[in-house]
């Protein structure tokens, strides 16, 4: 229990597997300002899972309450912040329903799916003077602040481009085709759900905001395009399925314990099924994004977003009129036959590190002068670099942020705006200008 009277109450809305990361930093980390109070989603199976594991940590159950009574949660047990871990589409009403209550929010990236849902939380935002902090937990990663350190630092001088390439490899990135991120209706596609990271990053990285955005992209190697390549097999969902038994892409929940318990042991309640053929159809996002953008500084940025590469990692190379920055993260090298078909870290996704290969790199190339390595302390190969303890040190514990890593609702907006633009993009072949979107003071 808080050892402190004067310790901030959270609730937790949406509990499948991304709440447990902060679950855990509430119940484990903090105890002398912040408290877990209540939970609400539309599943009590979930629910129920959460304080099940709440209690094997040794800390006491917290309330339940069903999605439609959040209002009635945040009156009955005091909240002051709420944490919004559910399905993307759904946070603005939480976000601005929290805001209107006179309670704080950090909310899951991305803040949202589309411009309209934006704009209500960006509106809420100004009318209440609350507060929204966006969890992109990879501005706390160590690599990534030394990054922004040696570009404000002027290691390599005024920033005229990046180019940066992000790959999943065909374990993590199978994954977001069998949840109900293959719906861009929920997830806004890999552009916004995933990419919304590091578009954060880049905007972080050059102190600049996105002003124009080219894109073209397809579904190339999932959905109904596996049949062309050889991999597709005749099942809707993995559990119960004869024809995924050997399937490298099958997920079997009854393998992982709390997914089990989370998810095929909550179908019952709504429906929803963790483990759907990948190559099954109703996927309406891409998998394979090429993105081009300018921004307010005048740098231009190249990204490529593969979600079904052999390797995971990525690269960022950034040129400047002083010389280049060079960082490579090879999260794995490979992925194994034996774990082609569990999740990243055979975990839940995020909390520990691929059993294969891995390394970083972050190199200055300074001109007319040998490549200098930069030094990344407090990197570490578990909670995306070590990136989700230090974030939840400054959301719950008030540790000072002198990187301004804390992202507010406008950072979310500018980061939404990137994929929203690149997503218009390649619905109409042509170039997108963010402010045609939203505008963002």
């Amino acid at each position: 229990m808080p050892t402190s009277a004067t310790a901030r109450r959270y609730a937790v809305v949406g509990t499948g597997a991304r709440a447990e990361m902060f679950v855990r930093a509430l119940a484990l980390d903090h105890p002398d300002t912040a408290e877990l109070v209540a939970f609400a989603d539309v599943n009590q199976a979930r629910m129920d899972a959460h304080n099940r594991w709440l209690t094997g940590l040794g800390r006491p159950a917290v309330p339940t309450y069903r999605a439609a009574d959040f209002g009635a949660m945040l009156t009955r047990e005091r909240v002051d912040t709420v944490l919004v871990t559910s399905v993307d589409r759904t946070h603005d009403a939480y976000i601005v329903a929290a805001l209107r209550a006179g309670r704080d929010v950090v909310t899951e990236k991305p803040m949202t799916v589309d411009a309209d849902r934006c704009r209500r939380i960006l509106d809420a935002v100004a009318e209440t003077g609350g507060r929204v902090s966006v969890a992109f937990n990879y501005r706390f990663n160590p690599l990534h602040e030394a990054v922004r350190t040696a570009l404000a630092g002027g290691e390599i001088g005024e920033i005229g481009s990046v180019h940066f390439e992000w790959l999943l490899d065909v374990r993590h990135g199978a994954d977001y085709f069998r949840r109900w991120h293959r719906d861009r209706a929920n997830s806004g596609g890999l552009l916004v759900h995933k990419a919304s990271h590091h578009f954060d990053l880049v905007n972080w990285w050059l102190d600049s905001a996105p002003v124009s955005v080219y894109a073209a992209g397809r579904l190339f190697f999932y959905g109904p395009a596996g049949r062309r390549h050889g991999y597709a097999r005749d099942y809707d969902r993995a559990h119960g399925s004869p024809a995924a038994e050997a399937d490298p892409f099958a997920l079997r929940l009854a393998d992982h314990p709390r997914l089990r318990e989370l998810y095929l042991d909550a179908e019952g309640e709504d429906g929803y099924q963790r483990d759907r053929n990948v190559f099954a159809p109703g996927v309406t996002i891409e998998d394979d994004m090429a993105v081009l953008v300018r921004y307010a500084s005048g740098a231009t940025m190249s990204y490529h977003l593969t979600a079904y590469a052999p390797w995971e990692g990525y690269r960022v190379m950034v040129n400047g009129s002083r010389g280049r920055l060079e960082l490579e993260v090879v999260e794995s090298s490979f992925v194994s036959p034996a774990a082609a078909g569990a999740l990243k870290g055979a975990a839940l996704h995020g909390a520990e590190a691929a059993a294969e290969d891995g390394w970083a790199t972050l190199t200055v190339r300074p001109f007319w002068a040998p490549p200098r390595p930069v030094p990344t302390p407090g990197h570490t190969r578990t909670g995306h670099g070590g990136a989700d303890t230090r974030m939840t040190r400054v959301l719950f514990g008030g540790e000072p942020d002198p990187y301004r890593r804390s992202a507010t609702a406008r950072d979310g907006a500018l980061a939404l705006l990137t994929g929203l633009a690149a997503n218009r993009s390649m619905a109409t072949g042509q170039p997108v200008r963010v402010a045609d979107l939203l505008t963002v003071d």
